[in-house]
């Protein structure tokens, strides 16, 4: 049986898709849009595709061939064309959104929005969010790690680090992208920052899932020195993640993100997508931070997951065991 959301719609493919264009994206009249793709996600392309036309727009599909990696930068003429319209919408099967690409056409004033693995399952589920009620508690966690210069976690799987971040700045994936050069994924939900390069120690230890591998069977334990994952250890995910950061060397080892899930539809499906933007998680990821503020530029962007995190922002503690102490729905 199909299910309803709270305005009565059906839950399905093609409302979502009319959610993402419509609500998240804020698509107006005689704007032209670009949809990146591949043919594993083509499903959602196509859907949302239906739904920029149903709107009436001027709409461009594109497919490419998958990215090699999340990060891994799209071919030029697909780069060029990000530049010449309004909106882009990115289903593909490699995330787009920590790449050059993205960042050239944000910077001109783009309103760009990823959808990186995304499954017909997720975007059903996801995008049929209340997002004012997500943006809310997005901004509020993000100016919240704005003012912090220490952040803390643990989590009872081992997690023990600490994430210098003075300065940085508190980012927030709303899922409303309706200003020029407004940017994030699809669905959205999450408060981050890029921590201090070279600063972060601890321990890490992943019992959620990770990027390009999915829901771990076996914790991966990161251990954590002068910002970088000195060593990976586990069962075969460990293993996995191993070979994944191979290519980029010590930039791809980098703590990059510090992250804290804000949306209350999203579950743990294996898709980090979706599994980073589960509310009450926290996620830490691994190299490339240009697109949040850092200094790293590489073409790899791997985030882990962390279950029922504590979370402490300086001395406050604002997340016991995966709930929030703060009241961030007010």
């Amino acid at each position: 049986m199909t299910s309803k959301n709270r305005f009565g719609q059906k839950n399905t493919l093609k409302n979502a898709a009319l959610v993402a264009v419509r609500d998240c994206m804020g698509l107006r009249s005689a704007e032209k849009v670009l949809i990146v793709s591949d043919a594993p996600l083509r499903p959602m392309a196509l859907a949302l595709l239906e739904a920029v036309q149903t709107l009436g727009n001027e709409v461009l599909l594109l497919e490419m061939p998958p990215g090699e990696s999340h990060g891994a930068e799209p071919p030029p003429e697909v780069a060029g064309l990000m530049k010449t319209v309004d909106v882009v919408l990115c289903p593909t099967s490699k995330s787009l959104t920590h790449t050059e690409a993205r960042r050239g056409a944000s910077s001109l004033g783009v309103r760009v929005g990823t959808l990186p693995g995304i499954s017909e399952e997720i975007m059903t589920r996801c995008m049929n969010a209340d997002y004012t009620a997500i943006a809310r508690r997005t901004k509020g966690l993000a100016r919240l790690m704005d003012a912090a210069e220490t952040i803390r976690v643990t989590a009872p799987a081992g997690t023990s680090v600490v994430l210098p971040a003075k300065g940085r700045k508190g980012h927030a994936n709303t899922g409303i992208f309706h200003e020029k050069g407004q940017w994030g994924n699809l669905p959205s939900g999450e408060s981050f920052l890029a921590p201090l390069e070279g600063r972060s120690h601890g321990v890490i230890v992943v019992d959620g899932s990770m990027a390009g591998i999915g829901v771990v069977k076996t914790p991966v334990r990161i251990a954590v020195e002068s910002g970088q994952a000195t060593s990976i250890t586990g069962g075969q995910e460990a293993e996995q993640l191993i070979e994944i950061l191979k290519p980029h060397g010590l930039a791809g080892r980098n703590i990059a993100e510090f992250g804290i899930g804000t949306n209350d539809k999203a579950v743990l499906s294996g898709s980090i997508l979706e599994d980073e933007k589960v509310m009450g998680t926290i996620h830490i990821a691994l190299g490339d931070n240009q697109s949040m503020g850092g200094m790293v530029h590489v073409a790899s962007h791997i985030d882990g997951l962390v279950k029922h995190p504590s979370v402490w922002l300086d001395e406050h503690l604002i997340m016991r065991d995966g709930k929030f102490l703060v009241d961030l729905d007010s």
